[in-house]
């Protein structure tokens, strides 16, 4: 079993009321594992809001809060696991591992478990957060690009995390005169210009021209600063049915409301349909996708109709055992 040990919080950046980035440093006098880009760590705190699993008279199963016999919310430690935003050359310069977290909320508004408690740690605080003393995962590119000359990265929300990872460190290498292995094309949606994180050092990563990269971003919900020929518009899936010639999944339902409330898919201006579907060649290119599972599900149905080899980050359940 992996050792548990306490990091410290040495840096949290809101990025808006539900999103923000934390870096974890080290128990003191140790260093975080050796780990490669698209693996995860499990995280630890003391202080989480418990919950229990009910299954409803429909059969559907629910968490609710755990109370106790006077009706006070239970607390107590949760375990889950993250994937890594910094590139591994970070950590080994800085010591830090870096995290995009969410704050996480049920139907009725109740904030996750862990998140819940992530959100109120500080740094400078001595506020500490746990961790398991294992980086594990087979969400890389070693894993789940080799081969491949055209790879296609698609992050919706915080499932932009392991990508960026994977392009900073690339990025690095190059730099030191390791060429890339493939071109990439990155596809970064979330739901307004602030929420993308990583946005800026993304945008310079594909400017300076030390990879083949291509940066694809766009919000879901358009406002002021949006129209600055960087961003586009549209959920992902729908800006790479655009790409593709597809029509929007709500027009392809025949759900005319949901038509009318969609945001139409529009590449930022510097970029057209057939500048990014070049790059992506039917039988030699791999999607590889992370964050909201039904995003994904739709990500795999462009996928099969152009061609090309679908990838998704999967989830298991994680647990203090399963951190071994």
């Amino acid at each position: 079993m992996a050792k548990l040990k306490n990091g410290v919080v040495v840096s949290w950046r809101r990025i808006s009321g539900v999103l923000a980035t934390l870096r974890l440093g080290p128990e003191g006098g140790s260093r975080f594992p050796p780990y490669a880009p698209g693996q995860y760590i499990a995280l630890r705190r003391e202080d989480c809001r418990l919950t229990k699993r009910i299954v409803d008279e429909s059969g559907r199963v629910r968490y609710v809060p755990d109370v106790d016999a006077s009706g006070n919310p239970r607390h107590g430690p949760v375990t889950h696991a993250y994937s890594i935003a910094s590139a591994p050359f970070e950590t080994m310069r800085d010591g830090h591992l870096e995290f995009y977290v969410v704050l996480e909320q049920d139907g009725l508004g109740t904030p996750g478990r862990l998140t819940d408690s992530l959100f109120r740690a500080e740094a400078g605080q001595g506020d500490g957060i746990g961790y398991y003393e294992r980086i594990t995962g087979e969400f890389t590119l070693d894993r789940r690009a080799a081969g491949y000359p055209n790879v296609l990265l698609v992050g919706t929300g915080t499932g932009i995390a392991p990508f960026v990872s994977m392009i900073k460190q690339l990025h690095h290498e190059a730099s030191q005169g390791k060429p890339a292995p493939a071109r990439y094309t990155l596809v970064h949606a979330n739901r307004t210009r602030g929420e993308l994180a990583y946005h800026e050092e993304l945008t310079a990563i594909a400017a300076s021209g030390l990879l083949d990269f291509v940066y694809v971003a766009s919000v879901s919900r358009p406002g002021p600063g949006v129209d600055d020929g960087g961003v586009g518009t549209g959920r992902a899936n729908n800006l790479l049915r655009h790409v593709f010639g597809m029509p929007m999944k709500e027009e392809e339902d025949g759900d005319g409301e949901a038509v009318r409330k969609a945001v139409a898919p529009r590449l930022a201006r510097h970029l057209t349909p057939e500048s990014v579907r070049e790059r992506l060649p039917p039988g030699s290119t791999v999607v590889l996708t992370c964050g909201n599972a039904d995003a994904m599900a739709e990500i795999k149905t462009v996928a099969d109709r152009e061609g090309m080899r679908f990838e998704k980050e999967d989830w298991k359940p994680t647990t203090p055992a399963a951190g071994s």
